[in-house]
């Protein structure tokens, strides 16, 4: 019995002295939550909402390139043009471009990152921003559309499109979405979205509902990263989809009928040398001046924007 006694006695005094530690130990610092996505876009950090006061980091992290088919290793029957520097033209390097639109003598822009999102109306001749209304830290800006006496503005895993009036860009409404917003477009019916697959999505342009979709292929090949779009019709151009496909230096062309690629725009040499060793500073953004047959492309963090001419491969 005795010994009995002691045994308990030892283990109480085993566990009051673990009680004494644990409370004499200071808790440990909580660590930051860590998001995974696919397909994602770009590493990205921001402060995260759920912890304002503690400055805690969300980070995204990159998804590599590899994981999905790379345009340019197709063996593709669709024909491969190239292009001729018409004009270069200033650039906000600080701009990470995610859309581009060149409307009735505007040149519109949407920029991306957390904390750095905009909406902007250029000046072409001197790359200065003459209007632009900034979005909340906590949205992540993608690509942007005209649609009448409108711009709409997606955003990238936010699952919100906020709409702008044109001229004043005040706020007028707001839509919600279930997926990725990457690029927006539109065919003078319908507005156009992708989403980073291989999916472009119809939606109505007065209430964003979703009227169908097409997938897009090289032939059999489904082509993936549809970033910026942009609607392309006239002479030679008839009503195509042109994307940037992201981390690339290729523009898809697609019939958005079908979802087949038409073509490819090779745009391999034209990104500044000086942009070369950031990876985010990639091909993104094409505005079409319809009235006047010009093409201008830009990249994220690009100093410049370019009027092209697009011509055949060799």
């Amino acid at each position: 019995m005795r010994q009995r006694i002691k045994f308990i006695s030892f283990v109480w005094l085993l566990i009051t002295a673990a009680l004494l530690t644990a409370c004499a130990t200071p808790k440990a610092t909580a660590v930051p939550p860590t998001i995974s996505v696919a397909p994602t876009q770009t590493a990205v950090t921001a402060i995260d909402p759920a912890y304002p006061a503690t400055g805690y980091t969300i980070v995204v992290p990159p998804i590599s390139a590899a994981a999905y088919p790379a345009p340019d290793e197709l063996v593709s029957s669709a024909p491969v043009y190239t292009y001729r520097l018409i004009t270069p033209y200033p650039h906000d390097p600080a701009a990470f471009t995610q859309g581009l639109v060149w409307q009735d003598g505007n040149l519109y822009e949407g920029t991306g990152r957390y904390g750095q999102s905009s909406l902007r109306r250029v000046n072409l001749e001197t790359g200065g921003v003459e209007q632009m209304v900034s979005l909340p830290e906590t949205y992540f800006g993608e690509g942007i559309v005209v649609w009448e006496d409108k711009i709409i503005q997606i955003t990238w895993q936010e699952q919100t499109a906020f709409v702008y009036d044109r001229e004043t860009f005040a706020q007028v409404g707001q839509f919600s979405y279930e997926t990725e917003g990457w690029g927006i477009t539109h065919d003078g019916r319908r507005l156009i979205m992708s989403d980073g697959t291989n999916t472009l999505f119809f939606r109505d342009p007065d209430t964003f509902a979703e009227t169908g979709q097409v997938q897009v292929m090289d032939g059999s090949v489904p082509i993936t990263r549809l970033n910026e779009l942009e609607f392309i019709e006239g002479e030679g151009l008839q009503g195509e989809v042109w994307a940037n496909i992201w981390q690339t230096d290729r523009i898809a062309r697609i019939n958005p009928e079908t979802g087949q690629v038409t073509g490819w725009v090779d745009l391999t040499g034209l990104r500044p040398p000086e942009t070369l060793a950031d990876s985010n500073a990639v091909l993104n953004g094409i505005a079409y001046d319809a009235e006047n047959g010009r093409l201008f492309v830009t990249g994220k963090l690009w100093p410049t924007l370019f009027e092209i001419d697009v011509i055949p491969g060799s």
